[in-house]
C-alpha cells in the first residue's frame, strides 16, 4: 500500500488546490470533449521514412501515411461504416489492420499497401475470432495469428503469408492453451495451459519439438511473458515469489528465476520495456497515483531525460520506433490535456511536432486529478482519484461518483474526457481504486473476489460517505456512474444505498449476475472455474447472486435511473434490461433509457457516444440542481 504522508493529500491541499477559481465555469462545448481525435496512434515504418496515424473521415477512424516530412499524404482507408480498430507496419510497403466489429459479426484481416493500393482481405471467417500473435513486423512475410476456427473453444496458431494469404497451422490447440509465444525470430516457442485454476507453462527449444512443461501455478500466481533474453530465458513479469510483480528474468529450462531485475516495495511493477535493437531491457513501468519509469539503460534514460528538458511538465510515452531506433514517436499527456504526439529523431536530438490529439481544449478550462486516500469501515486503504471542478465554491458540491469498470483494472492519473467533462459542468468527481482493482499487489486483488456484490460496493459506499464526511460533497446532490462493472455498481448502489445517491447511470452495466456467466464466448469456456473463483459459481452461489444482481431489486430503487445500452451486447442481455426498465417505470421511477440497436458493449459511433453524454449531462443537471 502507498505511503499515507507520501501519496494521500490532507483534505484542506485537495480543496485549495482545485483548479483557478473564477467567479463563473466557462463552459467547454460537450462536443469538443468527446470528438474523435484530430490524429492519433501514429506509427512509424520500419525503415523510419513514413509516418502512419489514424484520422476521422466521415466521422470514421481512417488510416493515413505521410512522408517523414510531412509533405506527401496518402489515404488509406475509407470506411464510413467502423472505426479502424488496430493497425501496423508489417514491413516497409504494408499495413495490416482491423476494423471495429459487432458481437455479431465476423471479423476479417485487412491489408493495404503505403500507397493505399491493393487492399485486400486476408483472414475472414464465419464465426470466427483472431488473435494476434505477433503484430510488430512481418518476418519473410508472414506472421503468427491465432483463430478459432476448428472450434470455437479454442483457438489454433498459424503461420500467415501476408502477400498470398496462404495459412499454416503450426499445432493443434489439445484444449486448454489459452496463449501463444513467438520468439524475435517469429517461432512459436511458449504457450500457456489452464484448466481454468492452474496455469502451466510450455517451452519448446524451436517448432520442430514438442512443448514441455516448466511450471505450473494457481492463476493468482502470474508469470507473464515480455520477450525472450537469450538462449532459454525470458524477461517476464511475476508474482511467484512475493505479493507484487515484478520484473525478473527466468529460465525456461530450469523453471527457475535467475534473477529479480526489479520490484517495487508499494505496487506492481506494471511494464518492461525491451530493445529490440539491443535485445536488452531499457526500464520497468510502475504506477503509484502517477506511472513512473526505473531506467534500467543509461542510453534510454539519457533520451528520455532529453525529450523532457525539451517536454517539461507533462507526461511523456514513447509509443513507437523505427528498426534502427533512431526515429521515436513520442506521446504527452497530463491531466489537463489530451497530450501531443511528436518525432523524435535521436541522433539530432529533435522533436517534430505531429499533431495534437484535440487542440479544442484549453487546459486552463479543465482540472486537476488529485491522488486521495480514506479508510474503509475494515480498515483497508484505498486510493484513488478526486477532480474538483473551477468554480468558487469548493465544498458542499454536486458530485459524480465513477466506479471503474472490469472489476479486474484500475484508475490511473491523466486525461480522462468523462472526468474533465463532468468537472467542467460544476460537478466534483471521485474515482476509486477499490479492493479487487489491479496493480496493488496479489492479495488486494483477490481481496474483491466473490466480493461484487460484498466488500466492492462497501468500499464505494465508504469512498461516498467519505465525501460527505470531509464536507467536499452536498450529500443531497451525489450521483454514481459508471459502465460494465462500474454500471453494475452503480444500481446495486441504488439498490442498496439509495439515501446515499440523488440518482445514478449505467452504461451497459450489468445487471444478472446469472446471465453474465451463462453468457461468456465458447472460447472463454477455458476460463470457467477461474471465473467461478472470482465471480462465483451460479449453482453453488445461487442465493449470493441473487441477493448482488440489480434485476431482482428493482423495488429498492426510489431515485432516476438512466440506462444505455447497445442491442447487440454480448455481456448484458438486452431483453433483462428492457424488463429492468419496465419494473422501473412501473414503480414510476423516472428513466432515461437509451438502447442502440447497432451497438455492442460500449458505442463505438461517434454520433451514438454523443448522444448519450448529451443525455447524461441533462439527466445530471434534472437531477443534482441546488435546492433552493
Amino acid at each position: 500500500m502507498l505511503k499515507l504522508a507520501r501519496y494521500f493529500l490532507i483534505l484542506s491541499t485537495i480543496i485549495f488546490s482545485a483548479c483557478k477559481q473564477e467567479e463563473k465555469v466557462k463552459q467547454v462545448a460537450l462536443q469538443d470533449f468527446f470528438k474523435n481525435p484530430e490524429k492519433t496512434a501514429f506509427s512509424i515504418s520500419p525503415d523510419g521514412k513514413y509516418i502512419s496515424y489514424l484520422k476521422p473521415f466521415h466521422n470514421r477512424l481512417n488510416i493515413f501515411v505521410q512522408t517523414i516530412d510531412g509533405k506527401d499524404v496518402t489515404q488509406l482507408t475509407a470506411d464510413t461504416v467502423r472505426n479502424i480498430a488496430y493497425y501496423f507496419w508489417a514491413d516497409n510497403n504494408e499495413i495490416l489492420y482491423l476494423k471495429n466489429y459487432d458481437a455479431d459479426e465476423d471479423p476479417a484481416l485487412y491489408a493495404v499497401e503505403r500507397n493505399g493500393k491493393n487492399t485486400r482481405n486476408l483472414i475472414s471467417y464465419k464465426k470466427t475470432r483472431i488473435s494476434l500473435i505477433s503484430y510488430e513486423r512481418a518476418i519473410n512475410n508472414e506472421i503468427l495469428i491465432a483463430l478459432n476456427t476448428r472450434d470455437s473453444t479454442v483457438f489454433d496458431p498459424y503461420r500467415l503469408n501476408i502477400k498470398n494469404a496462404k495459412l499454416t497451422l503450426l499445432v493443434k490447440n489439445p484444449g486448454n492453451i489459452t496463449n501463444w509465444y513467438a520468439d524475435s525470430k517469429g517461432k512459436l516457442r511458449m504457450a500457456v495451459a489452464s484448466d481454468g485454476v492452474d496455469e502451466t507453462l510450455l517451452y519448446r527449444e524451436s517448432e520442430k519439438e514438442e512443448f514441455k512443461k516448466v511450471l505450473k501455478n494457481n492463476f493468482k500466481t502470474t508469470i507473464a511473458p515480455l520477450g525472450f533474453s537469450k538462449n532459454s530465458s525470458i524477461f517476464a513479469l511475476s508474482n511467484q515469489n512475493t505479493d507484487r510483480m515484478t520484473l525478473v528474468e527466468f529460465d525456461c529450462k530450469t523453471g527457475r528465476e535467475v534473477r529479480v531485475i526489479y520490484s517495487h516495495p508499494e505496487v506492481d511493477v506494471t511494464d518492461g520495456v525491451i530493445s529490440k535493437l539491443k535485445n536488452k531491457l531499457e526500464y520497468a513501468g510502475y504506477e503509484t497515483w502517477k506511472k513512473q519509469r526505473y531506467y534500467l539503460d543509461a542510453d534510454i534514460k539519457e533520451m528520455y531525460q532529453l525529450i523532457e528538458q525539451q517536454l517539461p511538465n507533462t507526461e511523456i510515452r514513447i509509443t513507437d520506433r523505427d528498426s534502427s531506433e533512431n526515429n521515436f514517436i513520442v506521446r504527452t499527456y497530463t491531466d489537463r490535456n489530451p497530450g501531443t504526439y511528436y518525432l523524435y529523431t535521436k541522433a539530432a536530438n529533435k522533436l517534430t511536432k505531429l499533431s495534437d490529439v484535440n487542440s479544442s481544449l484549453k487546459k486552463e478550462l479543465l482540472c486537476e486529478m488529485k491522488p486521495i486516500s480514506f479508510k474503509t469501515r475494515d480498515g483497508i486503504i484505498i486510493n484513488g482519484y478526486l477532480t474538483l471542478p473551477n468554480t468558487k465554491e469548493v465544498s458542499n458540491l454536486p458530485f459524480v461518483v465513477i466506479p471503474h469498470g472490469g472489476p479486474s483494472s484500475r484508475n490511473s492519473w491523466g486525461y480522462n474526457a468523462e472526468v474533465q467533462f463532468l468537472a467542467n459542468r460544476g460537478y466534483g468527481v471521485l474515482q476509486l481504486n477499490y479492493r479487487g482493482s489491479t496493480g496493488y499487489g496479489k492479495a488486494f486483488w483477490i481481496a474483491g473476489f466473490k466480493q461484487w456484490g460484498g466488500k466492492i460496493q462497501e468500499d464505494i459506499t465508504d469512498g461516498t460517505k467519505w465525501l460527505i464526511r470531509s464536507k467536499i460533497a452536498d450529500p443531497q446532490r451525489i450521483a454514481i456512474y459508471g459502465g460494465s462493472f462500474g454500471g453494475f455498481s452503480a444500481l446495486h448502489g441504488l439498490c442498496f444505498n439509495s439515501n446515499l445517491y440523488a440518482c445514478g447511470a449505467s452504461y451497459s452495466g450489468l445487471i444478472n449476475l446469472f446471465t453474465y456467466l451463462k453468457g461468456i464466448p465458447p472460447f472463454y469456456k477455458p476460463y470457467q472455474k477461474m471465473y467461478f473463483e472470482m465471480v462465483g459459481n451460479p449453482e453453488k452461489d445461487g442465493d449470493y447472486f441473487r441477493n448482488s444482481s440489480p434485476i431482482f431489486h428493482t423495488d429498492k430503487i426510489k431515485v432516476p435511473v438512466l440506462i444505455a445500452q447497445g442491442s447487440k451486447d454480448p455481456r448484458v442481455n438486452v431483453n433483462e434490461t428492457n424488463q429492468f426498465v419496465k419494473e422501473l417505470k412501473k414503480k414510476q421511477i423516472p428513466v432515461t433509457y437509451i438502447l442502440k440497436e447497432e451497438e455492442g458493449h460500449f458505442f463505438n459511433k461517434q454520433e451514438n457516444k454523443i448522444e448519450f453524454y448529451k443525455e447524461l449531462e441533462a439527466f445530471l443537471g434534472r437531477n443534482l440542481k441546488k435546492s433552493n
